[in-house]
């Protein structure tokens, strides 16, 4: 670093980082710009900033810069910076449930609260500047069953319209209940590719999810083509279907589960 970089302030490196389109940073990157600063230097400056409502600490030792459109916020909506976030830590990721169906125009992304599916260990939500980032965690992350889409500061993973569809199910009380998964679903429907409805999804859905999927879309929203298609490639995979109820943790004794999807009808579910 020349004579002049020694002089550069912390908070002039920040604006050069929005310059290149970049908005968020690791301590260590912070680190490595500023290798003459002492440790406790480049903490005063942080907390200074933070402070400012220059920067927000969203997971431990990263940073999301706040640009001067968002100030009023006093933080970036968390699709500008999840995916950053996540590639610091090297860990693979989608955004998914609500926030997913809207890339689809399938739902109204709310925000205050952002879901983010990843592995193992699992990561403790976050509440920062009154936005909650909830992390759903799964054995493994189907990376053939997830899209790129664009933003303003580069790219998000979302969850393909057909894992959207059985993670709204499967997560059905963390976006309001089987009504509301039921009207996603619906909303939903136009976007889903019957081709994919295949081998490889199948594969990665629990079969009471499917179960209960193919349910909710035939008997609920009343479609024909993707049930079928659905509940055909489980017979050709020879998923075998047992009893499930609708409501998990509703009572099972009493309701029927007379239908070729095996699912005990314990929960009335109508479109709003």
């Amino acid at each position: 670093m020349d004579n002049n970089s020694e002089k550069l302030k912390v908070e002039d490196w920040i604006n050069e980082q929005i310059s290149r389109g970049k908005y968020g940073f690791s301590r260590e990157m912070l680190e490595s710009a500023f290798p003459v600063r002492s440790p406790n230097a480049l903490k005063h400056s942080l907390s200074r900033l933070s402070r400012k409502g220059k920067i927000v600490s969203v997971h431990q030792d990263y940073y999301v810069i706040v640009s001067p459109e968002y100030a009023s916020r006093g933080i970036l909506p968390p699709a500008l910076f999840v995916d950053g976030l996540m590639k610091n830590l090297n860990r693979p990721y989608y955004a998914g449930l609500l926030n997913a169906a809207a890339f689809y125009g399938a739902a109204h992304q709310s925000p205050q609260e952002f879901f983010v599916f990843t592995n193992f260990p699992a990561m403790r939500p976050a509440r920062k500047k009154g936005v909650r980032i909830n992390y759903i965690s799964k054995a493994t992350i189907p990376e053939n069953l997830l899209e790129d889409r664009k933003t303003e500061t580069g790219y998000l993973k979302i969850s393909s319209a057909e894992l959207t569809a059985a993670d709204i199910v499967q997560f059905h009380k963390r976006i309001g209940g089987l009504n509301r998964a039921a009207v996603v679903l619906e909303e939903l429907a136009e976007a889903i590719n019957i081709e994919k409805i295949n081998r490889e999804f199948i594969e990665e859905t629990q079969t009471s999810v499917i179960q209960r999927l193919g349910y909710l879309l035939e008997t609920v929203v009343g479609l024909e083509e993707i049930p079928e298609k659905l509940y055909r490639c489980a017979q050709d995979l020879q998923i075998k279907f047992f009893p499930v109820p609708l409501n998990a943790a509703g009572k099972i004794r009493g309701f029927s589960a007379v239908n070729r999807w095996k699912v005990i009808d314990n929960a009335e579910v109508e479109l709003d």
